[in-house]
C-alpha cells in the first residue's frame, strides 16, 4: 500500500530514507528548516571557499552504491569517491606522527617505530575485529531492535565478543604503547563516544576501514548531498526548504502530520523524523501525549560531547607542511581530557583536534593560491553550564595560535575568511538537545534495544532515522537506520 510520508530534516538519514521510500512508490515530502539540504552536512560557501560542515570520512562506500541501486540508478553517475592514503595522520603532542592506512605491512613498520613489541598485538587485535564486524555490522546494524527479546537473542554473542569492555579496554589487551593505544581507540570520538565508555563493538570500525578503505567525495561531502537531493527529485519527491517543523500533530496514539512555523498544517499517513530524537519528543510533541519518553527520561540519558569548529580559508597554500587531508592531533592528556569533557563536564585548558585539509587535493574547494580547512575540538555539551558567549573567542584564539606555532606557519596573517560554531550552534541551528553534536552517547546501555527505537514506542506511525536512533551516529549507522525504517514501513 502506497502512503503519503513526511520526513522532518534532510540530513543523510532523512535523504536516504526519502530516496528508499520514494523508490518504493510512496509519496514523500521532506521539510527542512534551513535554506539548503544536508543537516549536519550543510555546506558553507564564502568568497570562493567551500566548507563541508558534516562527515568528511566515508567508511562504507558500498552503502551509497546500495542506496542508488535501490532507486535503479548508478551512484557513479551522480558523484565520485576517491580513496584516502593515509586514512589519517595521527600526531602526538610533540608533533611526531603515525600514518594510519589499510596496508598491513606499512602499519607494522610504523608500529615498529613506536614499540616493536606491539606488532604481534596489532595482528591479534585485527584478527578479532572480523568477528565483531560480522555480528555488529552485517547481522545487526540494519535490523530493528523493537523488543527486549531482540536484545536477548543477541546477548550471548555480544558477551562472547566481550562487548561489555570499552573500546580502549579492548585495544589495551593487545597494544601496550600509550600512543598506539590512542591510535587504535579514538574512533568512537567520530560518533560522539568516549573511547573509555563506548562498547568494544565499535572496534569493528578497524575491519570496516581495512576492508573497504577510507574515501572522500570529490567536490566535498556537499557533492553527496546534492546528488542525493537530485536523485530524490528524480523519483518524484518534494523537498521543501526554509520550512521549519514546529509540531508533530497527534491524533490519539498516531501522528497525523506536521505544523510548520508559518502555521500551515501538512497531513500524512506516516512521519519520519531525521531531527534529533530528544528534540523531536521534547519540542515537537507536547509532553501530555508522551508516556515513555517524558522530559525527565530524556534528561536522564547520557548525551555526546559537543564541538567547537573553526572554518578557515587562507590566502596561501600549505603544501609544505606535514599535514594531509585527515589529521588527528592529540594533546598531551588523553583519558584526563576525555574525563573533563564527558564526565566532569568542564571546558579544559588543553585540547585535542581533528584538522580537515580537503583543498590540499581537491582544488575546487578553494580559490587559486588559497587553502580551505576546518579544525574541530571536542568540548562538553551545554549541560556543563559553560558560557560560550564568553568562551568562544578566547578558545578560538588558543587553537589558532597553537596551529600557527606547530603546523600552519603565519596562519593569523593568512586568514581570508573564517566562520566558527560552538555548542550553541548545535542547540539552536541543528536542534540538538543540550547542543550534543552526536545525540545520545554510544554506550553499551544506550545501544541496540536500549537506544530510542526506529519505530516510536509512543506512536505506531512515527519513525526515526539518524544519529540518535539505532544503530547510531556515523555515516554507516545513519544510512543503516534508513534501511531499517524502509523495511518497517514496508512490513506495516
Amino acid at each position: 500500500m502506497k502512503r503519503h510520508i513526511i520526513i522532518i530534516g534532510s540530513g543523510f538519514g532523512g535523504l536516504s530514507a526519502a530516496i528508499r521510500l520514494a523508490a518504493q512508490g510512496h509519496q514523500v515530502e521532506i521539510f527542512e528548516k534551513r535554506d539548503r539540504p544536508g543537516g549536519k552536512a550543510y555546506v558553507y560557501q564564502t568568497d570562493g571557499y567551500t566548507f563541508d560542515s558534516g562527515p568528511t570520512v566515508i567508511t562504507a562506500p558500498f552503502m551509497f552504491d546500495d542506496l542508488w541501486r535501490a532507486a535503479g540508478k548508478r551512484r557513479e553517475d551522480y558523484f565520485q569517491l576517491a580513496p584516502c592514503d593515509p586514512y589519517y595522520r595521527i600526531f602526538d603532542h610533540t608533533g611526531r606522527y603515525f600514518d594510519y592506512n589499510g596496508d598491513e605491512q606499512a602499519l607494522l613498520a610504523q608500529i615498529e617505530r613506536w614499540n616493536p613489541a606491539d606488532q604481534d598485538g596489532y595482528q591479534r587485535f585485527m584478527a578479532t575485529t572480523q568477528a565483531i564486524f560480522q555480528k555488529g555490522f552485517v547481522e545487526l546494524a540494519d535490523k530493528p531492535f523493537l523488543h527486549f527479546t531482540d536484545m536477548l537473542r543477541v546477548a550471548p554473542d555480544l558477551i562472547k565478543l566481550r562487548s561489555y569492555l570499552s573500546v580502549y579496554q579492548y585495544v589495551a589487551q593487545f597494544i601496550q604503547d600509550d600512543f598506539l593505544r590512542r591510535c587504535f581507540s579514538f574512533h568512537p570520538l567520530f560518533i560522539g563516544g568516549n573511547p573509555f565508555h563506548s562498547s568494544s563493538i565499535y572496534a569493528m570500525v578497524h575491519y570496516l576501514e581495512r576492508q573497504w578503505g577510507i574515501h572522500y567525495a570529490v567536490g566535498g561531502t556537499g557533492a553527496i548531498v546534492a546528488a542525493m537531493a537530485r536523485l530524490f527529485a528524480e523519483l518524484g519527491g518534494k523537498l521543501h526548504l526554509n520550512a521549519e517543523v514546529q509540531e508533530i500533530c497527534v491524533d490519539q496514539r498516531r501522528v497525523a502530520g506536521v505544523r510548520l512555523a508559518d502555521g500551515s498544517v501538512h497531513r500524512a499517513d506516516i512521519v519520519v523524523s531525521n531531527a534529533d530524537v530528544a528534540y523531536t519528543y521534547r519540542n515537537l510533541i507536547a509532553e501530555q501525549h508522551r508516556r515513555k519518553y517524558t522530559n525527565r527520561r530524556l534528561q536522564r540519558l547520557k548525551y555526546s560531547m559537543s564541538l567547537v569548529v573553526i572554518y578557515v580559508g587562507t590566502k596561501r597554500r600549505y603544501t609544505d607542511t606535514a599535514l594531509v587531508r585527515h589529521n588527528v592531533i592529540f594533546g598531551e592528556r588523553y583519558k584526563g581530557l576525555l574525563t573533563d569533557i564527558f564526565e566532569k563536564q568542564q571546558v579544559a585548558a588543553d585540547f585535542s583536534l581533528y584538522l580537515h585539509m580537503p583543498s590540499l587535493e581537491d582544488r575546487a574547494l578553494a580559490p587559486e593560491g588559497g587553502e580551505t580547512f576546518y579544525v574541530l575540538a571536542p568540548v562538553p555539551h551545554l549541560g556543563s553550564g559553560a558560557d560560550w558567549a564568553q568562551l568562544a573567542q578566547p578558545y578560538r584564539d588558543e587553537i589558532i595560535q597553537f596551529l600557527e606555532e606547530r603546523y600552519l606557519p603565519g596562519l593569523q596573517q593568512q586568514i581570508a575568511v573564517e566562520h566558527i560554531i560552538d555548542p550553541r550552534h548545535f542547540l539552536h541551528i541543528q536542534n540538538n538537545y543540550l547542543g550534543a553534536a552526536f545525540a545520545i552517547q554510544p554506550t553499551l546501555l544506550q545501544s541496540a534495544w536500549f537506544r530510542p527505537h526506529n519505530q516510536s514506542e509512543e506512536f505506531v506511525n512515527l519513525y526515526f532515522v539518524g544519529a540518535g536512533t539505532h544503530p547510531g551516529a556515523g555515516l554507516p549507522g545513519v544510512l543503516s537506520s534508513a534501511i531499517i525504517v524502509e523495511n518497517l514501513i514496508d512490513a506495516a
